[in-house]
Parts: structure tokens; sequence; C-alpha cells
């Protein structure tokens, strides 16, 4: 059991994996207390369920509500509503909405993303058919924390897989995937036990193969 922990609110969009991957953790090693707030700007996001069906209180800030151009508004009804919550990390799960400065400055240094690559490569989307047609020999996916950038931040973990022959992008995305439900995890039990620097100096893993 740990003694003390640091509040955080998960965001998420869709399906949440890696969500439920943290809650599995969480729930196994007795922080689940630390997630105070799933959130989701879809209303018919799956994950919402998942997380409610684990004693997680959850909500629903629907970006659409807003209006096409108003993103700065919806930025902040979320700034406000993660700061009445008083978490203190904020973790990006699937969460697809690109976040402006207005949000990120009250939570800099404590807002964390996992991207399907290995950053600096291939920021934005189709990260895994980027990949491949650039050739790549390895690929993986990188958990850092959020700047106002592009998936930019500094770089705190990353989990390497090889791009095998005969890989398509669903092949090499589903092999991705495992290694974001072991490291993204770990890193956030890290944040909220208020040790995340010592854990991971900017740490690389490589996938183990039999």
């Amino acid at each position: 059991m740990i003694a003390t922990v640091e509040p955080a609110a998960i965001l998420i969009s869709g399906r949440g994996s890696n969500m439920s991957s943290i809650l599995d953790l969480a729930e196994a090693e007795g922080w689940l207390g630390a997630v105070q707030l799933v959130l989701s700007n879809r209303p018919a996001a799956a994950g919402l369920d998942l997380a409610s069906g684990r004693g997680v209180a959850t909500a629903v800030l629907d970006h659409r509500s807003f209006g096409r151009g108003n993103r700065a508004a919806f930025d902040a009804a979320l700034a406000e509503r993660l700061l009445a919550a008083k978490v203190r990390w904020v973790v990006l799960a699937g969460f697809m909405r690109i976040l402006g400065s207005d949000f990120v400055s009250p939570f800099a240094g404590r807002i964390l993303n996992i991207h399907p690559s290995l950053l600096p490569r291939h920021p934005g989307l189709h990260t895994h058919q980027r990949a491949l047609d650039a050739g790549d020999s390895e690929h993986g996916c990188t958990v850092h924390l959020v700047d106002d950038t592009l998936d930019g931040g500094p770089i705190l973990a990353q989990a390497r897989v090889p791009v095998l022959p005969g890989d398509d992008a669903d092949a090499l995305a589903a092999r991705v995937l495992v290694q974001e439900h072991l490291l993204y995890p770990a890193v956030v039990r890290s944040a909220v036990r208020g040790s995340l620097s010592r854990d991971f100096p900017a740490h690389s893993q490589r996938e183990k193969t039999a």
C-alpha cells in the first residue's frame, strides 16, 4: 500500500486502453485512489464505463458544445474543471485534442503523454505507417512531459520494438501497444509517488525477445 500519492486525472477520447492499463497497475499496487477523475471530451467514449466500473469518478466535457474555432474556450473550461478537482498530474491517454498554452501553463511540468513513436521521430498522426515508409529499423513509444508544441516536451521514457520483415502498420501498432501498456503505467506510478525524475532519467527500454 502506498502511503502518500499525488492526485491525478486521466483524459481520454475513446476506448481507453492505456487508461485501463494504468488502472490495472494502480489497483494491483494499492494506489488506485490517486486517480481522482477520468474525463473525456466525447460522451460516448467507451473508457468512461470502464473507469466507472472500477469505482473511478468520471466526467465529460464535450468539445463540440464550444462550437467550431473556439478551442481556447474549451481549454479554459478543461483547466478550470481539473483545477477544481485539485489534481496535480494530468495524464493524457488517447486524448485526441491539441491543448494550447492557456491549458498547459497552469499544469506546466505536470502533464504526461504517451506517443506511438520514438520522438522526436514521427510526431503527429499515422506514426506506424510513417515508420515503415521511412525504412526505420526500430519503432516504439515515448512518454514525455507536455509543452505547447505538437508532441513536444522533455522525454521521460521510451520503449523500442524492432521493425520486422513483412510488418504492416497494424502489426507494428499491435506490438507497440503492448509496450505502451507496460511503460505508461510505470511512469504514471512514479509521477504520483513523487519519484518521477529519479525513476525515469530519460530512460529507454527495448522489447524483450525470446
